[in-house]
């Protein structure tokens, strides 16, 4: 029989079906955004990611409406807004795009599972708290697991992998820097509502930077179109909405559990469907940085 954390009563299977949908959905947005970028579909990282975040804004503003929900910022809110929607998904998700020209699926979802030993360093910095042992150790494992990630592309001083991997790096430490600055400021407006229009400030990032670098006009792939529908549909309206259920109905560190699994099953996607190879550094690495994150919740708890 499945417990909460007070052991007292079930967990509801609702709840549980939520976070069945984040664990898969989530898990196979890298995989998706690895076919959307790949040589020759028709794409680049920042216009698919302009179109993605346009249209997914308007969905969930519409959903949000009709349910009635408060979806006017105050005039406050719009910095916060803003300023996270960029860091989320520009320099976030937009990096992790453009580095799957690259970098595998899988290793690019290892690199993002990084994002709460970031958020934790951040904690540090702002709190001005001193560390336990505990938590200088799975910043340090974590970190440890990261060269070794990248420690193929090191070894070889193959300059597109490695600027694939800062680029990763780069996208776990803006996530977090987001993840931070949203949990320390509250906003008058529901959640779904603030997802949409950080996804519609985010379509003018994209766009911007689609202008000034001088992206080209896509022409997509029908692979690119499905990929790219799949993320707006399934990445961005679909799964948010059961994260934000799952967390009204399970216990925060349930619902966390994502960070362990979602790297796992994005290995074995990436392995199954688009022969990516997991060697001995992948495993190595992948075990140093799932252990590190349990060790930063663990210390949370």
């Amino acid at each position: 029989m499945i417990k909460t954390k007070n052991h007292k009563d079930q967990l509801p299977l609702l709840g549980l079906m939520h976070l069945g949908i984040v664990y898969l959905v989530w898990s196979s947005t890298y995989l998706a955004m690895r076919i959307l970028v790949a040589e020759g579909s028709g794409f680049t990282p920042f216009t698919a990611g302009a179109a993605r975040m346009l249209a997914a804004s308007l969905i969930i503003l519409v959903i949000a409406y009709f349910r009635n929900s408060n979806i006017w910022p105050k005039r406050g809110d719009l910095p916060i807004i803003i300023v996270s929607g960029i860091l989320f998904w520009v320099t976030g998700n937009g990096m992790i795009m453009w580095a799957e020209q690259h970098a595998h699926s899988g290793l690019a979802a290892l690199m993002a599972s990084t994002t709460p030993l970031w958020a934790a360093f951040l904690e540090l910095i702002l709190s001005k708290r001193r560390p336990s042992w505990q938590l200088i150790a799975s910043l340090l494992l974590g970190l440890a697991g990261i060269v070794v990630l990248m420690g193929p592309s090191l070894a070889n001083f193959a300059r597109a992998d490695i600027l694939s991997g800062l680029a990763l790096v780069c996208a776990s430490m803006s996530i977090a820097a987001a993840s931070v600055i949203q949990s320390r400021k509250t906003i008058q407006i529901s959640v779904l509502a603030m997802s949409g229009w950080q996804h519609l400030f985010a379509f003018f990032g994209f766009l911007i930077i689609a202008l000034v670098i001088g992206d080209p006009f896509p022409h997509p792939t029908p692979s690119a179109w499905l990929s790219w529908s799949y993320l707006v549909i399934f990445g961005s309206v679909f799964a948010f909405t059961a994260y934000i259920t799952a967390i009204k109905l399970l216990p925060i560190n349930i619902v966390m559990t994502y960070a362990y699994v979602n790297p796992v099953l994005a290995l074995f996607l990436g392995w199954w469907l688009l022969n990516e190879p997991i060697t001995a550094s992948t495993i190595g690495g992948a075990a140093m940085v799932l252990i590190a994150v349990f060790g930063i919740f663990w210390h949370y708890k």
